[in-house]
């Protein structure tokens, strides 16, 4: 069937002019603590078992229950899975946001609401559809107390009807969700979505254009969060300590590397754990106590946001400058202080490159997918023993709590990287050990672990001024030396980062860089400006910081080149400024996004298309 590529302007209910076939977006507008959450994951799910590229925003409050919240489901045929500013197709539920959020909609979109909100009133150029969703409920949920959590599932049984998702898949999502344990709840949520579809044959003609339809450009992969996606790569990454203090948005990222230590980490003769997972009384103790735990030679990481990481700052000095390894994962959400904590952001790019006081820096690994968190978890393990140092994995909510398709992982094939780590047969062929001494020239020395069976094994870590051999002074020619082969060894590190990932035109003279899940706001407006505008753009993204020498190429290539990020004070652009000249300097622009909500083509099109005058 052939599908008229056009967007949904002006569709009254007159009937439908035209069809838009796999390319909508679906909001459901709720409460908190509804129990809407498993509704709108098997809405989603089935959507993606049909074969349909899908992805799912859920923006909810920061309190436990009773505010608003709204999940947003995106079906894009041409694998364009960032948010869309634009919603489609309202599932309206909560009395308090209902007329806002009808109001919001542009002319055409359809609505599905419960009965009693009387929307139909608000509007006369929308696609309404009323449902009683709580007489609907009794007779399919006898008892009154579980209705509220039940009567979510009628309305994906309407919208399923509506767009034309199999109801076969709804079911198989619908018990993957529950599993097999809770095979009783299934069947009760079962038979709500039946009677949905069941009120939506017999009493409602669709008139809006939005349909699903199958295709075949899911096969083969998976829907992951990348908190639970990381938490995996560090268990691959052989991680045996994890301390943490929970805070939104990266609770679920040690949540799941508990359930992983439970099945995976367990002695099979003793049955005893063969690892440590310890809630520390704040932040600022955890990463003290993943600093102890890698010094004594054990892979250890803490998982945090922003406020954990303005208390972890001293501890991060003393890693850096006693260079001990640390693994720190930063799941931004936006500040400053409490900020909005249920809400993404990049804020806290500038503030860990330079985290404590004094001349610091970190390296920080950007992914901007779950199959990026998996890989790069392992990644900065190594490179945290490799440049005996913290690192820092910078996701944010969006990546984190959010469900995203990607291809099943691929079992690491690549041994650990623990670094310069000396033995006691490598003491017995060296003669000679000075911790902190630079014998190759690249900055990183060499160190030992507590415990190696060697009288020149051992030494004093120190946070305080030390000479080569880890002896306390305060020579100034001591404290010169040791800083500059700190920086000597940052300049070493961008050998061995990951180079951004480009693409490029021969015809550019614009090009646009951006890290993390900007990518995909990014990467759909690049389309959206050759298509509105024939202007063609070149793209870089940066995966790591210290960047490599691939950046200054890229700038230099370009006549002016946007920075795109997600914070107020262009903090990627001002790392970029620490390191470049003047001239390419010049050429940067920035389009920042700082409203919390995941980035959208249409805010990077439009601000590009206003600083270029078009």
């Amino acid at each position: 069937m052939s599908t008229i590529e056009v967007s949904p302007v002006t569709a009254r209910t007159g009937g439908q002019a035209y069809r838009v076939v796999n390319d909508f977006s679906i909001q459901v507008a709720t409460v908190n603590g509804s129990g809407s959450q498993t509704a709108n994951s098997v809405l989603m799910r089935s959507i993606f078992q049909m074969g349909i590229p899908v992805s799912g925003k859920n923006l909810f409050p920061s309190n436990i229950a009773g505010l608003p919240t709204w999940f947003t489901i995106r079906a894009n045929k041409n694998g364009w899975i960032g948010r869309k500013k634009e919603i489609d197709f309202l599932v309206a539920m909560n009395p308090e946001t209902a007329r806002e959020d009808v109001l919001k909609l542009e002319d055409g979109a359809a609505v599905v609401y419960d009965e009693p909100l009387k929307l139909k009133d608000v509007r006369n150029d929308l696609h309404f559809y009323a449902v009683p969703f709580d007489k609907l409920l009794v007779p399919v949920c006898p008892e009154a107390k579980l209705r509220k959590l039940v009567k979510n599932m009628i309305y994906d049984g309407v919208v399923a009807h509506l767009v034309g998702i199999d109801l076969e898949e709804i079911r198989t999502a619908l018990f993957k969700q529950f599993g097999p344990k809770k095979a009783k709840a299934a069947e009760l949520n079962w038979n709500a979505v039946q009677a949905g579809k069941r009120y939506a044959e017999e009493n409602l003609a669709k008139t809006d254009p939005f349909a699903v339809e199958r295709m075949n450009k899911t096969t083969g992969k998976i829907m992951i969060d990348g908190n639970s996606a990381a938490a995996l790569g560090c268990v691959f990454a052989g991680c045996t300590v994890v301390t943490w203090y929970p805070i939104t948005p990266s609770s679920s990222l040690v949540e799941a590397m508990i359930g992983h230590f439970k099945r995976l980490r367990v002695d099979k003769e003793s049955g005893k754990a063969t690892y440590a997972v310890l809630q520390a009384e704040d932040e600022l103790a955890a990463i003290g106590m993943v600093i102890g735990a890698s010094w004594a030679g054990a892979r250890a990481m803490t998982s945090t946001s922003g406020p954990g990481i303005s208390l972890m700052a001293e501890f991060a000095g003393l890693g850096y400058y006693a260079e001990v390894p640390a693994v720190i994962f930063d799941v931004q959400r936006v500040g400053p202080s409490t900020g909005l904590p249920t809400r993404t952001a990049q804020g806290d790019l500038l503030k860990n490159a330079l985290l404590s006081h004094g001349d610091t820096r970190h390296p920080m690994f950007f992914p901007s997918s779950p199959a990026e968190c998996f890989q790069m978890a392992m990644d900065a393990f190594d490179f945290a023993e490799q440049f005996q140092t913290p690192v820092f994995v910078m996701t944010d909510l969006d990546l984190g709590m959010n469900n995203w398709m990607a291809d099943p992982f691929e079992y690491p094939a690549r041994p650990l990287n623990r670094g310069k780590v000396l033995s006691k047969e490598d003491l017995d062929k060296a003669g000679e050990f000075a911790r902190y001494r630079d014998v190759d020239g690249d900055g990183i020395p060499y160190r030992t672990l507590p415990g190696t069976h060697h009288p020149k094994a051992a030494y004093f870590t120190r946070g305080s001024g030390h000479n080569d051999e880890a002896a306390y002074t305060e020579r100034e020619e001591d404290y010169i030396n040791n800083m500059d082969r700190l920086a000597r060894k940052f300049e070493t590190m961008r050998k061995f980062l990951p180079e951004p990932e480009a693409a490029s035109s021969h015809n550019a003279t614009i090009g646009i860089i951006c890290c993390g899940t900007s990518r995909y706001a990014v990467e759909e407006s690049r389309d959206q400006l050759i298509r509105e505008y024939g202007i063609e753009t070149n793209y870089l993204r940066l995966k790591a910081y210290p960047f490599t020498a691939r950046l200054k190429e890229f700038i230099a290539g370009h006549e002016r080149v946007y920075v795109v990020e997600q914070n107020r004070d262009a903090q990627l652009l001002a790392l970029m400024r620490l390191e470049l000249e003047p001239a390419l300097i010049g050429k940067l622009r920035s389009i920042r996004y700082y409203g919390g909500l995941p980035l959208d083509a249409r805010t990077v099109t439009d601000e590009f298309a206003t600083q270029e005058g078009l």
